[in-house]
């Protein structure tokens, strides 16, 4: 059975993406806008997002920084003035990564992960929730990644913000999916987007945004909660999660070696 009311017809239903200025979320944003839907996009580039509403007719642009709760409140007001209410889908896309090790901590940037990739995450929630809830309607989807489900190199910044978003989503899907509200997370591999443009490793599987878009869009039409992709390598990472501490750091060791 579906975990979330299946979401597959998007015609004349609004949608707000936030993070829509490249990536995943400007793919899912030009896929759900070529499927009818009334989109909503969001990010700090406006210059990116008034691009966006030139190339799809209909759709919206209300740049925002996830960082600034006061911002999204405002974005938030306006948002529900367009859709009369809650958006059929909430997409945090929003995300922040730079490799890091142990061996060369840099705090600051340990914090400005925290604080885009989950700190707005609360500040939507606080924005966004009481729209939904008093809708009792709406579906809200996170981006998370393979990269939450255990720890892996050069991830030391990155990895533990992605971890608190399944767990996030884990918490408010048992508090909301009672109320008939839908809430699902995204745990992508390897995507084609400007943040991995930086490894300098080889990244198996590698994916175009509009691969990923295409497996979400997917995974809401099932009623998936979590969707993760592309499968020949998501597999085998969520293998992973079941090994006992010692394999799962000599797997760990021995494919980084390589």
């Amino acid at each position: 059975m579906p975990l979330n009311p299946p979401l597959a017809d998007w015609q004349g239903r609004w949608v707000w993406v936030i993070g829509a200025s490249s990536g995943i979320g400007r793919a899912a944003a030009a896929a759900l806008s070529g499927r009818g839907a009334r989109v909503i996009v969001s990010a700090r580039q406006a210059e990116s997002l008034q691009a966006f509403v030139g190339e799809h007719p209909g759709s919206v642009a209300l740049p925002v920084d996830v960082t600034r709760p006061e911002e999204f409140q405002a974005v938030a007001r306006s948002v529900q003035a367009h859709a009369q209410g809650a958006p059929a889908l909430v997409l945090y896309c929003a995300g922040h990564y730079k490799a890091q090790q142990a061996t060369q901590f840099d705090r600051q940037e340990m914090e400005r992960h925290l604080a885009v990739n989950y700190g707005g995450v609360l500040h939507l929630l606080e924005a966004v929730l009481p729209l939904m809830l008093a809708a009792r309607s709406g579906h809200l989807c996170l981006v998370g990644s393979v990269a939450g489900y255990r720890g892996l190199p050069l991830s030391l910044a990155y990895g533990p913000t992605k971890a608190a978003l399944n767990n996030l989503a884990e918490n408010l899907y048992l508090d909301l999916h009672p109320l008939g509200l839908g809430v699902s997370i995204v745990n992508p591999g390897f995507v084609q987007t400007p943040l991995t443009a930086q490894n300098r490793f080889h990244m198996p599987a590698l994916i175009s945004p509009e691969e990923a878009a295409e497996h979400m869009i997917k995974g809401w039409a099932c009623g998936r909660f979590e969707m993760n992709f592309p499968r020949r390598f998501t597999a085998w990472i969520r293998l992973l999660r079941c090994l006992p501490d010692a394999w799962y750091f000599a797997a760990v060791r021995r494919a980084t070696r390589a």
